[in-house]
């Protein structure tokens, strides 16, 4: 499997985005059936290709530099393509009438082109990676769970304005939004929080690929920061594709529940040694070897008492 793999390259996935661009363009001509499908068809295993490519390279499977952990131009280029196709997915699921994908399309292969340029650029070194990709895990999963507490604090005030409203009190001296800003406010920090939870998870990977050379699945933060972007995932889709999840209380019920996971995973990484910064070896200890008839002495860490090296 891993040797059929290892057979993708970029012009792969380009492939897919590239025809996805011309069963778009063909909507200039006419009508044909069942070009929504194979736009969407050519747009997941574009996808799926460009997620096994990348893996390779992140895990060194592809046969290139140990040291090559997404740590490149080419890489980062190839992840902001992979970042818009799967945005581009996203909004043509919801809005398979309109055509975005003029817009999104030609935006994806510049960046797989800008790949292609870049990609003799030497790669950063590992402790210049992991620098990198632990700042944008931190900005990530800092800006997810600001997403998903906003998102709580949202759906508190959607249901306490709703049962003022029932009880004919809306009109009292505390005012609230109304309950349609109230619910967009909602859908919008839902939609936030699974980006940048995801983004950070997967900057976290790529930190410890780069620091360690593997992950620790098993480890506390990582278990629930992976809880976490799978239930913010999974309310994502049920909101989008289930249509009486996107109004009434539910949008409000779906961000409390995002607000629980979120306290889990703090808790998971408050209780695992998750984040915390790897122990450095102290300095060498410095040594002055000298010779007297009692035999050789080594005097280390006492360079504050000089009338030791005077007698």
């Amino acid at each position: 499997m891993l040797d059929f793999l290892s057979e993708i390259s970029v012009i792969c996935f380009a492939s897919c985005y590239l025809l996805a661009l011309l069963l778009e363009l063909s909507r200039l001509i006419g009508r044909y059936p069942g070009r929504g499908i194979a736009v969407l068809a050519v747009t997941v295993i574009g996808l799926l290709t460009q997620l096994a490519y990348l893996t390779l390279r992140a895990t060194g499977s592809d046969g290139g530099d140990e040291l090559s952990r997404l740590a490149t131009w080419m890489d980062w280029s190839l992840l902001t393509s992979f970042g818009l196709a799967v945005c581009f997915l996203v909004m043509y699921l919801r809005r398979p009438d309109t055509v975005i994908s003029f817009f999104f399309l030609p935006a994806i292969l510049l960046l797989i082109g800008l790949a292609m340029m870049l990609r003799n650029q030497p790669p950063f070194t590992r402790s210049e990676a992991f620098e990198i990709w632990r700042t944008v895990h931190a900005i990530g999963m800092a800006a997810g769970s600001a997403a998903v507490t906003v998102g709580f604090l949202s759906g508190l005030m959607y249901l306490f304005q709703s049962r003022r409203l029932k009880q004919k009190r809306a009109g009292s001296t505390i005012r609230l939004p109304d309950l349609e800003t109230l619910q967009r406010l909602s859908r919008g920090c839902l939609l936030t929080s699974l980006l940048s939870v995801g983004v950070g998870v997967l900057a976290g990977v790529v930190m410890n690929l780069n620091r360690w050379g593997q992950v620790g699945w098993t480890d506390g933060g990582v278990l629930f920061s992976g809880a976490l972007f799978l239930w913010l995932l999974i309310a994502s889709i049920v909101e989008m594709l289930y249509a009486p999840a996107r109004r009434g209380h539910k949008v409000a019920y779906l961000t409390l529940a995002s607000f629980g996971f979120l306290v889990l995973a703090m808790f998971g990484v408050l209780g695992s040694p998750h984040g915390e910064p790897a122990s450095k070896p102290g300095p060498p200890a410095v040594g002055i070897h000298t010779t007297m008839p009692s035999g050789s002495i080594v005097l280390g860490e006492i360079l504050d008492q000089p009338e030791v090296f005077l007698r």
